[in-house]
Protein backbone atom coordinates (compact mmCIF):
# COMPACT_ATOMS: atom_id res chain seq x y z
CA UNK A 1 0.00 0.00 0.00
CA UNK A 2 2.98 2.51 0.77
CA UNK A 3 4.48 1.44 -2.32
CA UNK A 4 1.34 2.31 -4.26
CA UNK A 5 0.29 5.78 -2.68
CA UNK A 6 4.27 6.34 -3.36
CA UNK A 7 4.03 6.23 -6.95
CA UNK A 8 0.65 7.93 -6.73
CA UNK A 9 2.45 10.80 -5.47
CA UNK A 10 5.26 10.87 -7.87
CA UNK A 11 2.33 10.60 -10.38
CA UNK A 12 0.55 14.18 -8.65
CA UNK A 13 4.21 15.61 -8.60
CA UNK A 14 4.50 14.84 -12.27
CA UNK A 15 1.36 15.77 -13.30
CA UNK A 16 2.31 19.26 -11.52
CA UNK A 17 5.45 20.14 -12.87
CA UNK A 18 4.23 19.00 -16.97
CA UNK A 19 1.55 21.94 -16.34
CA UNK A 20 4.50 24.35 -14.63
CA UNK A 21 6.22 23.86 -17.83
CA UNK A 22 3.86 23.59 -20.44
CA UNK A 23 1.39 26.62 -19.49
CA UNK A 24 3.82 28.77 -17.47
CA UNK A 25 1.95 28.42 -14.51
CA UNK A 26 3.99 29.58 -11.19
CA UNK A 27 6.71 27.56 -9.98
CA UNK A 28 5.74 27.92 -6.83
CA UNK A 29 3.22 25.55 -7.33
CA UNK A 30 6.17 23.01 -8.06
CA UNK A 31 8.22 23.78 -5.00
CA UNK A 32 5.25 23.31 -2.91
CA UNK A 33 4.75 19.74 -4.79
CA UNK A 34 7.98 18.73 -3.56
CA UNK A 35 7.58 19.37 -0.27
CA UNK A 36 3.95 17.63 0.17
CA UNK A 37 5.73 14.80 -2.25
CA UNK A 38 8.68 14.62 0.35
CA UNK A 39 6.47 14.56 3.34
CA UNK A 40 4.23 11.89 1.71
CA UNK A 41 7.00 9.34 1.03
CA UNK A 42 9.48 9.76 3.45
CA UNK A 43 7.39 11.69 5.95
CA UNK A 44 4.72 9.43 6.02
CA UNK A 45 7.45 6.64 6.16
CA UNK A 46 8.55 7.90 9.30
CA UNK A 47 5.80 9.15 11.31
CA UNK A 48 4.10 5.50 10.43
CA UNK A 49 6.45 3.65 12.53
CA UNK A 50 6.12 5.97 15.58
CA UNK A 51 2.46 4.32 15.66
CA UNK A 52 2.04 8.03 17.90
CA UNK A 53 -0.94 9.71 17.47
CA UNK A 54 0.31 13.05 17.91
CA UNK A 55 2.91 12.61 15.47
CA UNK A 56 0.10 11.42 12.97
CA UNK A 57 -2.31 14.51 13.94
CA UNK A 58 1.08 16.78 13.58
CA UNK A 59 1.67 15.15 9.90
CA UNK A 60 -2.20 15.75 8.67
CA UNK A 61 -1.72 19.15 10.40
CA UNK A 62 1.06 20.07 8.10
CA UNK A 63 -0.07 17.75 5.01
CA UNK A 64 -3.60 19.53 4.62
CA UNK A 65 -2.77 22.81 4.85
CA UNK A 66 -0.11 22.75 2.01
CA UNK A 67 -2.76 20.70 0.39
CA UNK A 68 -4.79 23.64 0.55
CA UNK A 69 -2.09 26.06 -0.57
CA UNK A 70 -1.49 24.20 -3.85
CA UNK A 71 -5.01 23.39 -4.82
CA UNK A 72 -5.10 27.49 -4.74
CA UNK A 73 -2.03 28.09 -7.06
CA UNK A 74 -2.43 24.91 -9.00
CA UNK A 75 -6.21 23.55 -9.07
CA UNK A 76 -4.83 20.70 -11.34
CA UNK A 77 -5.15 16.70 -11.22
CA UNK A 78 -1.90 16.51 -9.16
CA UNK A 79 -3.09 18.46 -6.60
CA UNK A 80 -6.61 16.67 -6.49
CA UNK A 81 -4.39 13.19 -6.38
CA UNK A 82 -2.42 14.64 -3.41
CA UNK A 83 -5.67 15.27 -1.18
CA UNK A 84 -6.53 11.82 -2.14
CA UNK A 85 -3.46 10.39 -0.62
CA UNK A 86 -3.49 12.52 2.19
CA UNK A 87 -6.87 11.17 2.78
CA UNK A 88 -5.24 7.17 2.44
CA UNK A 89 -3.04 7.79 4.61
CA UNK A 90 -4.97 9.38 7.37
CA UNK A 91 -6.51 5.73 6.82
CA UNK A 92 -3.39 4.20 7.17
CA UNK A 93 -2.16 6.19 10.32
CA UNK A 94 -5.51 4.51 12.23
CA UNK A 95 -6.50 8.07 12.79
CA UNK A 96 -9.85 8.07 14.93
CA UNK A 97 -12.72 7.55 12.48
CA UNK A 98 -14.15 11.12 13.50
CA UNK A 99 -10.82 12.28 12.73
CA UNK A 100 -11.08 10.79 9.28
CA UNK A 101 -14.22 11.85 8.67
CA UNK A 102 -13.66 15.46 9.36
CA UNK A 103 -10.56 15.33 6.87
CA UNK A 104 -12.44 13.72 4.17
CA UNK A 105 -15.34 16.76 5.54
CA UNK A 106 -13.22 19.57 5.23
CA UNK A 107 -11.22 18.32 1.50
CA UNK A 108 -13.84 19.45 -0.69
CA UNK A 109 -13.66 23.51 0.71
CA UNK A 110 -10.70 23.97 -1.47
CA UNK A 111 -13.49 24.65 -4.47
CA UNK A 112 -14.64 27.71 -1.97
CA UNK A 113 -13.54 30.12 -4.47
CA UNK A 114 -15.41 28.76 -7.30
CA UNK A 115 -18.69 29.57 -8.44
CA UNK A 116 -21.74 28.51 -6.33
CA UNK A 117 -22.54 25.30 -9.19
CA UNK A 118 -18.95 24.67 -10.20
CA UNK A 119 -18.09 24.80 -6.96
CA UNK A 120 -20.61 22.33 -5.66
CA UNK A 121 -20.16 20.30 -8.62
CA UNK A 122 -16.63 19.64 -8.12
CA UNK A 123 -16.69 19.72 -4.46
CA UNK A 124 -19.02 16.61 -4.69
CA UNK A 125 -16.62 14.82 -7.27
CA UNK A 126 -13.69 15.40 -4.82
CA UNK A 127 -15.67 14.24 -1.91
CA UNK A 128 -16.50 10.95 -3.99
CA UNK A 129 -13.09 10.54 -4.89
CA UNK A 130 -11.40 11.18 -1.26
CA UNK A 131 -14.36 8.99 0.05
CA UNK A 132 -13.71 5.83 -2.21
CA UNK A 133 -9.99 6.32 -1.42
CA UNK A 134 -10.43 5.83 2.19
CA UNK A 135 -12.81 2.74 1.77
CA UNK A 136 -10.25 1.30 -0.12
CA UNK A 137 -7.89 1.79 2.13
CA UNK A 138 -9.46 0.35 5.12
CA UNK A 139 -10.76 -2.54 3.12
CA UNK A 140 -7.10 -3.00 2.51
CA UNK A 141 -6.04 -2.30 6.00
CA UNK A 142 -8.55 -5.43 6.80
CA UNK A 143 -7.31 -7.91 4.27
CA UNK A 144 -3.79 -7.27 6.00
CA UNK A 145 -4.87 -8.07 9.19
CA UNK A 146 -7.11 -11.14 7.96
CA UNK A 147 -3.95 -12.27 6.48
CA UNK A 148 -1.60 -11.74 9.15
CA UNK A 149 -4.35 -13.56 11.83
CA UNK A 150 -4.62 -16.28 9.50
CA UNK A 151 -0.76 -16.70 9.29
CA UNK A 152 -0.23 -16.59 12.99
CA UNK A 153 -3.21 -18.87 13.55
CA UNK A 154 -2.05 -21.09 10.78
CA UNK A 155 1.44 -20.95 13.07
CA UNK A 156 -0.22 -21.95 16.24
CA UNK A 157 -2.23 -24.90 14.22
CA UNK A 158 0.96 -26.06 13.42
CA UNK A 159 2.45 -25.55 17.09
CA UNK A 160 -0.44 -27.64 18.25
CA UNK A 161 0.36 -30.12 15.45
CA UNK A 162 3.78 -30.40 16.77
CA UNK A 163 2.85 -30.99 20.68
CA UNK A 164 -0.12 -33.58 19.90
CA UNK A 165 2.30 -35.46 17.74
CA UNK A 166 5.27 -35.28 20.63
CA UNK A 167 2.66 -35.99 23.23
CA UNK A 168 1.32 -39.46 20.93
CA UNK A 169 4.81 -40.27 20.56
CA UNK A 170 5.05 -40.10 24.18
CA UNK A 171 2.20 -41.78 24.95
CA UNK A 172 3.49 -44.80 22.06
CA UNK A 173 6.80 -45.44 23.46
CA UNK A 174 5.19 -45.74 26.91
CA UNK A 175 2.48 -48.11 25.81
CA UNK A 176 5.29 -50.44 23.67
CA UNK A 177 7.73 -50.05 27.02
CA UNK A 178 4.39 -51.67 28.62
CA UNK A 179 4.30 -54.16 26.35
CA UNK A 180 7.60 -55.10 26.07
CA UNK A 181 7.93 -55.47 29.97
CA UNK A 182 4.39 -57.00 30.49
CA UNK A 183 4.80 -59.59 27.16
CA UNK A 184 8.07 -60.17 26.31
CA UNK A 185 9.75 -59.43 29.80
CA UNK A 186 7.31 -61.80 31.21
CA UNK A 187 7.89 -64.31 29.21
CA UNK A 188 11.85 -64.84 29.37
CA UNK A 189 11.21 -64.69 33.01
CA UNK A 190 9.03 -68.00 32.71
CA UNK A 191 11.61 -69.40 30.47
CA UNK A 192 14.46 -68.68 33.03
CA UNK A 193 12.65 -70.16 35.82
CA UNK A 194 11.89 -73.57 33.68
CA UNK A 195 15.73 -74.26 33.03
CA UNK A 196 16.53 -73.35 36.03
CA UNK A 197 14.14 -75.85 37.15
CA UNK A 198 15.61 -78.38 34.38
CA UNK A 199 18.96 -78.15 35.43
CA UNK A 200 17.90 -78.46 39.11
CA UNK A 201 16.13 -81.89 38.02
CA UNK A 202 18.51 -82.87 35.50
CA UNK A 203 20.76 -85.18 37.42
CA UNK A 204 18.23 -87.35 39.09
CA UNK A 205 15.15 -87.12 36.88
CA UNK A 206 15.81 -86.35 33.01
CA UNK A 207 12.47 -87.28 32.07
CA UNK A 208 11.12 -84.36 34.01
CA UNK A 209 14.51 -82.25 32.82
CA UNK A 210 13.30 -82.85 29.37
CA UNK A 211 9.34 -81.89 29.93
CA UNK A 212 10.04 -78.81 31.46
CA UNK A 213 12.76 -77.91 28.80
CA UNK A 214 9.86 -78.43 26.35
CA UNK A 215 7.71 -75.66 28.10
CA UNK A 216 10.79 -73.05 28.10
CA UNK A 217 10.93 -74.00 24.35
CA UNK A 218 7.00 -73.41 24.04
CA UNK A 219 7.71 -70.21 26.16
CA UNK A 220 10.39 -68.83 23.80
CA UNK A 221 8.42 -69.51 20.80
CA UNK A 222 5.74 -67.40 22.17
CA UNK A 223 8.05 -64.66 23.17
CA UNK A 224 9.23 -65.14 19.85
CA UNK A 225 5.50 -64.15 18.57
CA UNK A 226 5.19 -61.48 21.39
CA UNK A 227 8.32 -59.48 18.72
CA UNK A 228 7.09 -60.36 15.86
CA UNK A 229 3.57 -59.10 16.45
CA UNK A 230 4.79 -55.68 17.96
CA UNK A 231 7.11 -55.27 14.77
CA UNK A 232 3.56 -55.72 12.91
CA UNK A 233 2.62 -53.20 14.92
CA UNK A 234 -0.76 -55.14 15.69
CA UNK A 235 -1.66 -55.02 12.11
CA UNK A 236 -3.09 -58.71 12.22
CA UNK A 237 -4.71 -59.24 15.52
CA UNK A 238 -3.53 -62.17 17.27
CA UNK A 239 -6.80 -64.39 19.18
CA UNK A 240 -8.04 -63.25 22.35
CA UNK A 241 -9.21 -66.16 24.76
CA UNK A 242 -11.41 -65.10 27.43
CA UNK A 243 -9.74 -63.78 30.45
CA UNK A 244 -10.38 -66.60 33.08
CA UNK A 245 -9.02 -69.13 31.08
CA UNK A 246 -6.00 -66.88 29.61
CA UNK A 247 -5.41 -66.45 33.99
CA UNK A 248 -5.98 -70.48 34.00
CA UNK A 249 -2.93 -70.49 31.26
CA UNK A 250 -0.84 -68.33 33.60
CA UNK A 251 -1.47 -69.63 36.83
CA UNK A 252 -0.33 -73.52 35.32
CA UNK A 253 2.78 -72.00 33.76
CA UNK A 254 2.95 -70.55 37.25
CA UNK A 255 2.69 -73.90 38.68
CA UNK A 256 5.25 -75.73 36.27
CA UNK A 257 8.01 -73.64 37.90
CA UNK A 258 7.64 -75.16 41.40
CA UNK A 259 4.98 -72.26 42.58
CA UNK A 260 1.40 -73.72 43.18
CA UNK A 261 -0.82 -71.34 41.61
CA UNK A 262 -4.76 -71.65 42.35
CA UNK A 263 -7.31 -69.60 40.05
CA UNK A 264 -10.60 -68.44 41.64
CA UNK A 265 -13.37 -66.65 39.73
CA UNK A 266 -16.12 -65.17 41.25
CA UNK A 267 -19.30 -62.86 40.29
CA UNK A 268 -20.95 -63.54 36.86
CA UNK A 269 -18.52 -63.81 34.46
CA UNK A 270 -18.72 -61.62 31.20
CA UNK A 271 -16.94 -60.51 28.05
CA UNK A 272 -15.00 -57.31 28.37
CA UNK A 273 -13.32 -54.26 26.03
CA UNK A 274 -10.02 -55.51 24.68
CA UNK A 275 -8.11 -52.83 26.70
CA UNK A 276 -9.57 -53.69 30.07
CA UNK A 277 -8.95 -57.67 29.83
CA UNK A 278 -5.76 -56.47 28.95
CA UNK A 279 -5.17 -54.48 31.76
CA UNK A 280 -6.43 -57.18 33.78
CA UNK A 281 -4.45 -59.31 32.10
CA UNK A 282 -0.73 -57.71 32.72
CA UNK A 283 -1.82 -57.49 36.31
CA UNK A 284 -2.31 -60.70 37.12
CA UNK A 285 1.07 -61.54 35.01
CA UNK A 286 3.19 -59.08 36.69
CA UNK A 287 1.40 -60.28 40.04
CA UNK A 288 2.42 -63.98 39.25
CA UNK A 289 5.97 -63.05 37.84
CA UNK A 290 7.00 -61.24 40.76
CA UNK A 291 5.97 -63.83 42.73
CA UNK A 292 8.16 -66.52 40.88
CA UNK A 293 11.26 -64.11 40.78
CA UNK A 294 11.11 -62.10 44.40
CA UNK A 295 8.80 -63.86 46.68
CA UNK A 296 10.39 -66.95 47.69
CA UNK A 297 6.48 -68.28 48.48
CA UNK A 298 5.41 -72.14 47.61
CA UNK A 299 2.09 -71.00 46.53
CA UNK A 300 -0.05 -68.41 44.97
CA UNK A 301 -3.62 -67.49 44.38
CA UNK A 302 -5.46 -65.79 41.55
CA UNK A 303 -8.89 -64.46 42.13
CA UNK A 304 -10.49 -62.76 38.98
CA UNK A 305 -13.77 -60.89 40.65
CA UNK A 306 -16.97 -59.59 38.89
CA UNK A 307 -19.17 -56.96 40.73
CA UNK A 308 -21.90 -55.07 39.12
CA UNK A 309 -20.06 -52.19 37.69
CA UNK A 310 -16.12 -52.97 38.33
CA UNK A 311 -13.69 -55.97 37.38
CA UNK A 312 -11.12 -57.14 40.08
CA UNK A 313 -7.65 -59.02 39.88
CA UNK A 314 -5.44 -60.44 42.89
CA UNK A 315 -2.59 -62.15 42.92
CA UNK A 316 -1.65 -63.17 46.40
CA UNK A 317 1.28 -65.48 47.91
CA UNK A 318 2.11 -67.00 51.26
CA UNK A 319 6.14 -65.54 50.66
CA UNK A 320 8.68 -63.77 52.96
CA UNK A 321 6.97 -59.93 51.84
CA UNK A 322 8.75 -57.04 52.34
CA UNK A 323 8.27 -53.56 54.50
CA UNK A 324 8.99 -51.58 51.76
CA UNK A 325 5.52 -51.15 50.27
CA UNK A 326 5.46 -50.92 46.60
CA UNK A 327 8.16 -50.85 44.48
CA UNK A 328 8.50 -48.81 41.33
CA UNK A 329 9.47 -50.97 39.33
CA UNK A 330 9.17 -50.70 35.61
CA UNK A 331 5.91 -53.41 36.18
CA UNK A 332 4.15 -51.47 38.61
CA UNK A 333 4.79 -48.14 36.70
CA UNK A 334 3.22 -49.56 33.25
CA UNK A 335 0.48 -50.81 35.28
CA UNK A 336 -0.56 -47.91 37.38
CA UNK A 337 -0.27 -46.10 33.41
CA UNK A 338 -2.99 -48.57 32.80
CA UNK A 339 -5.46 -48.45 35.72
CA UNK A 340 -5.51 -45.03 35.52
CA UNK A 341 -5.87 -44.38 31.60
CA UNK A 342 -9.02 -46.56 32.60
CA UNK A 343 -10.16 -44.89 35.63
CA UNK A 344 -9.41 -47.64 37.83
CA UNK A 345 -6.54 -48.16 40.68
CA UNK A 346 -3.51 -50.17 40.93
CA UNK A 347 -2.82 -51.29 44.73
CA UNK A 348 0.25 -53.40 46.08
CA UNK A 349 0.75 -54.70 50.07
CA UNK A 350 3.44 -56.22 50.94
CA UNK A 351 3.73 -57.77 55.09
CA UNK A 352 7.22 -59.16 56.38
CA UNK A 353 6.44 -62.37 56.29
CA UNK A 354 2.95 -62.24 55.16
CA UNK A 355 3.23 -62.22 51.56
CA UNK A 356 2.32 -59.48 48.91
CA UNK A 357 -0.72 -59.13 47.34
CA UNK A 358 -1.58 -56.98 44.13
CA UNK A 359 -4.65 -56.06 42.88
CA UNK A 360 -5.95 -53.83 40.17
CA UNK A 361 -9.74 -53.05 40.27
CA UNK A 362 -11.32 -50.60 36.91
CA UNK A 363 -14.98 -50.29 35.90
CA UNK A 364 -16.22 -52.63 33.75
Amino acid sequence: MNRALGVLTCGALLSIGLGVLGSGEPRLALVLGAVFAALATAGFGWVRTREHLAWSAAYVAVQLPLAFVLFTIDAGVGTTLFLVVLVSQCVLLRLPRPAIALVIAVVPLVHLGMSLGEGLREGIGTLISVLFAAIITELLLREQRSRRELAEAHAKLRDHAAQAERLATAQERNRVARDIHDGLGHSLTVVQMQVKAARAVLPTDPGKADEVLAKAQEQAEAALAEVRRSVRTLREPRPVPPLPEALKALAEETSATGVTARLTVTGTERPLPDEQREALYRAAQEGLTNVRKHAGAEAADVVLGYTATAVRVEVRDDGRGSDGGATAGFGLVGLRERAAHLGGALVFTSTPGGGSALTMEIPG
